[in-house]
């Protein structure tokens, strides 16, 4: 019996062996998902045998099963017991944004994008629902990012403190979460600081930035949601400009 991927509609060419050792099992996850994307192998194909796939890509039992696992809670593959795996027919992925697909300001920026769509409602919302413990802690926020700048600091976690003070003033855990699901994609500050390498020309950057969080501030503390979606536009639109500016360096 072939080794290769089969199917009633055909069947794909063994895999090659993998490089050079990374996170196999992501790796794994990541070349089985492409084959997967591409139609290499297609929407209802049995998957190789554990035995087959370590085989072909080179690595261990407990690396094919921890990828397939994975694989299977994306929804891109199902077992069918006593048969096998097989790609699912219905595949319905999780939205997630891989690190490494982030490797240039391009790319940062596109994910700036749509955070402004979110951000942007988030601080209107804010507007209309924050209290005296939001308030309190967006004042905390600002304080904390002056503190950063006046020690030389890049204020990379206080920048992200003050959006998600911003969130928790929604009162909506749904903004909270997507922010924090960002996480490290969210304040892109080291590409920043690889264009900005006089520590002058970063601490004016800083306190550009600053003079655009209060005014976000004081338009969601006075109430006033028109306003607060405005402050936070031009500040997500300033940001994209920034860093678009840096790309093309």
């Amino acid at each position: 019996m072939p080794s290769a991927l089969s199917s009633r509609r055909g069947s794909a060419k063994p895999l090659r062996p993998l490089g050079p050792p990374r996170n196999r099992t992501a790796e794994v996850v990541e070349r089985l998902a492409t084959e997967i994307a591409r139609g290499r192998i297609p929407k209802g194909a049995r998957l190789p045998t554990e035995q087959e796939l370590t085989a072909q890509l080179g690595v261990s039992r407990t690396v094919i099963r921890e990828a397939i696992a994975a694989l299977r809670a994306e929804g891109l593959v199902e077992t069918r017991h006593g048969i096998g795996v097989f790609v699912a027919a219905e595949q319905r992925r999780p939205f997630r944004i891989d690190a490494d697909d982030l490797q240039s300001l391009a790319e940062v920026v596109s994910v700036m994008e749509l955070r402004t769509g979110v951000e942007v409602e988030a601080a209107g919302i804010a507007a209309e629902r924050i209290d005296d413990v939001g308030r309190t802690r967006l004042a905390k926020a600002l304080q904390a990012f002056d503190d950063a700048v006046a020690r030389g600091g890049s204020a990379i976690d206080e920048d992200f403190a003050f959006h998600q003070a911003i969130a928790k003033a929604t009162g909506n855990p749904h903004f909270t979460r997507f922010l924090e699901f960002l996480g490290r994609f969210l304040i892109p500050r080291q590409s920043v600081r690889a264009g900005l390498k006089d520590p002058k020309d970063l601490h004016a950057y800083l306190e550009h930035i600053q003079g655009e969080h209060r005014q976000i501030a004081e338009a969601i503390t006075a109430g006033d949601m028109a306003a607060a979606r405005r402050a936070m536009r031009r500040h997500m639109m300033s940001s994209r400009q920034r860093y678009q500016r840096l790309a093309v360096k």
